[in-house]
């Protein structure tokens, strides 16, 4: 084999070079192109300007006309890429998903006679729909006929940054999402103004499982997109829409109201392969390049291959022998099944998080990082948590979750799909929650989105998940961890629970038997700290404090509140039900949006469920009946009962805190009572 492959290097390189590109790359390509700016050479031969649009000498593209003397009323203009889109598959009906990265800006023409107006839209259209008519001016924003009256001829979806207040919109300073009409399906108003000449960056995706069309948008120039949520979303399924190939890009307008309209720059990936296109170019190439080269080609991939299974098998031979027994044994006997998680190959899921990037690091979890990848046999978005090589209790927990969420379904427990235990690396692949965590939105860079409605909606979902681990399952499954930064979100923000490292299954009727003691500060039950021992009783505990969260906005613990009867979250709520004044422990960012009913509800059964007598409170599905209106509000003491068991923070001088989110472990170090501070996260463990 050894001289097969030396007598192939002595082909002519440009040989090989034809036969390799052509037979492979060529194959299948998902689009992608990147325009950081917009150098008149480049773009004017990838770009396609219409009617007023043009590339500065800036390097930017002004969508309507931009000279200083010139007319500016009742302009039109249009840019969009020179090559169609394909957007789904005539023939498996497969959708393709897509992101749409670009800046714009808007500035004011500076004429106090009239406002502004009318804006931009990035849309996708029929390949056949490039005419633009005259009576798209204005709030048509040169894709629309001005009139409010949907055509479904048009086959058009847009996004539209809308800056003009027509009859049919809801203000002058919006997002809106357009399907064949100039009036939004639906629409968001903007707190920050567009028109002001601020440099937008704005993200446009579309997820072909969920078909669920997200924009995302911030005048912040650092931040990145997964530290955003969607500031508007719609469901619809783009075949129902669109054809097959599409023409992608931007247009603007404006009318009796003027401004400047710019593009700045433009990043574009859709994941959709061309192969049925590609095939075709391939077939003109391939005669003339000769079936010799296209052998020799095949030939020396063929040996390249072999001899690198040859190793990968190696490899991963050497890998097995130094499985760790308990985690060999435990796999084998779990998942001897058709269905359920699979098992990946360290090779997939580098190549699916381009090699665990940090650019694509959703955050750092309990045991280790979490990383966002792509799946492309299963054309599916994933999150992979790599188990930190420092943590020490990383292949007990490890093991634990697989077993246990394996075996677990429910819409509202994040679903495990996989694990790969190679190259001494512990790695678990879940679906992803594009809407990270509820800490997140709580506490964190995408605080301030969630209506009251949504929060109201996560803790009901949140019980539901406890209710199936508590009651409904096989086995009860005690999880030992409920809090906040284990609430993920999805598409939609339905909350799903995550995060199984340190569940137990018990048998309904039985606790826990460990004596090892697992969690975070603010969280425990304090009967834990004394007993070791986690029941569903300690669950319920962790739920009213994450109901407390949701409610109030507040963290469990905060040290450095300068009252100190807010210090600890269900002391200052207890209070405040005694007094009579319940309400003003409501979040202040909700304003007037919640109803008094409900958030009165959920703080009552949060200070319920976090009794400090685990035999006072309730079950998850006495909680869940209040919350749903089907049962009466207990009636509980005006002042929080003393616990008999509590252990004050010098008596924990006997336990190791272990600060996972730098893999390191303390004995006998200062304890932080405030655990969802900045990125720590503790677990405390009794030695």
């Amino acid at each position: 084999m050894a001289a097969s492959c030396n007598s192939i290097r002595k082909l002519p390189f440009f040989l090989f070079q034809a036969s390799l590109y052509f037979s492979f790359s060529q194959l299948a390509t998902p689009l992608y192109f990147s325009f950081p700016i917009f150098e008149i050479s480049k773009a004017n031969q990838t770009i396609t300007l219409f009617q007023d649009a043009l590339i500065s000498v800036q390097h930017s593209i002004h969508l309507t006309e931009s000279q200083i003397n010139a007319d500016r009323d009742f302009r039109i203009g249009r840019a969009s890429y020179g090559k169609s889109v394909h957007l789904w598959e005539k023939k498996t009906r497969k959708l393709t998903d897509f992101t749409s990265h670009f800046s714009f800006k808007i500035t004011s023409d500076n004429n106090d006679a009239t406002p502004p107006g009318d804006g931009i839209a990035f849309f996708l259209t029929d390949t056949r729909n490039s005419a633009i008519s005259n009576s798209t001016v204005g709030g048509g924003l040169g894709i629309f006929s001005s009139t409010s009256t949907a055509n479904v001829s048009n086959s058009i979806v847009a996004v539209e940054f809308d800056t003009f207040k027509n009859k049919w919109d809801p203000d002058g300073n919006h997002i809106g999402i357009n399907i064949n009409s100039s009036v939004s399906v639906r629409n968001v108003t903007l707190s920050t103004s567009m028109k002001d000449g601020k440099r937008a960056r704005v993200w446009v995706t579309y997820n072909s499982s969920s078909h669920l069309l997200s924009v995302f948008l911030t005048f912040n120039s650092t931040i990145k997109l997964k530290e955003l949520s969607p500031c508007l979303f719609h469901t619809l399924n783009l075949r129902d829409y669109l054809p097959e190939w599409v023409t992608v890009g931007f247009s603007a307008a404006t009318g009796n109201a003027t401004e400047l309209h710019e593009i700045l720059c433009w990043q574009f990936y859709s994941s959709l392969e061309e192969t049925g296109k590609n095939r075709r170019i391939l077939l003109k190439i391939l005669v003339p390049c000769g079936a010799a080269g296209i052998v020799g080609g095949l030939v020396l991939v063929w040996c390249i291959m072999r001899r690198k299974k040859q190793e990968s098998d190696a490899d991963a031979d050497e890998d097995e022998d130094e499985d760790d027994a308990e985690f060999g044994a435990a796999m084998d006997n779990e998942f001897k099944m058709e269905t359920g998680p699979r098992r990946f190959s360290y090779a997939e899921l580098a190549r699916a998080t381009n090699n665990f990037d940090e650019e694509g690091k959703l955050g750092e979890g309990g045991f280790g990082g979490v990383y966002r990848g792509f799946l492309r046999d299963l054309n599916l978005d994933v999150a992979v948590k790599r188990i930190s090589k420092g943590s020490k209790q990383g292949i007990k927990e490890y093991v634990s979750e697989v077993k246990i969420i394996s075996q677990l379904r429910h819409k509202n427990l994040v679903q495990l799909l996989g694990w790969c235990h190679q190259r001494k690396e512990l790695l678990l692949v879940y679906e992803l929650m594009p809407n990270g965590s509820l800490n997140s939105h709580l506490f964190g860079d995408r605080s301030g989105y969630l209506t009251w409605e949504m929060r109201y909606k996560i803790a009901l979902d949140l019980a539901y998940a406890l209710l199936y681990l508590h009651e409904e399952w096989e086995q009860c499954v005690i999880h030992r961890d409920v809090k906040s930064s284990n609430v993920m979100l999805d598409s939609n923000f339905h909350a799903k629970l995550g995060d199984f490292g340190l569940a137990r299954l018990v048998e309904h009727g039985k606790g826990s038997e460990t004596t090892i003691l697992a969690g975070t500060l603010g969280y425990m039950a304090p009967e834990c700290v004394i007993t070791g021992k986690a029941s569903k009783e300690s669950d319920v505990y962790s739920f009213g404090m994450v109901a407390l969260e949701i409610a109030c906005g507040r963290k469990p613990i905060k040290m450095n509140d300068p009252d100190p009867s807010k210090v600890r979250l269900v002391e200052w709520v207890w209070e405040l039900y005694g007094r009579g004044k319940l309400l003003e422990a409501a979040d202040p960012s909700q304003g007037v949006d919640f109803k008094e009913q409900q958030i009165e509800h959920l703080l009552i059964v949060g200070i319920w469920c976090a009794h400090p007598d685990y035999n006072l409170r309730p079950s998850i599905r006495q909680a869940m009946q209040v919350l749903n209106f089907d049962a009466p509000m207990p009636v509980l003491p005006p002042t929080m009962p003393e616990p008999t068991y509590f252990c004050s923070p010098s008596d924990l001088s006997t336990f190791a805190i272990t600060s996972f989110s730098n893999g390191t472990t303390l004995s006998q170090p200062s304890i932080n009572p405030d655990p969802t501070s900045g990125e720590n996260e503790v677990n405390v463990l009794l030695n």
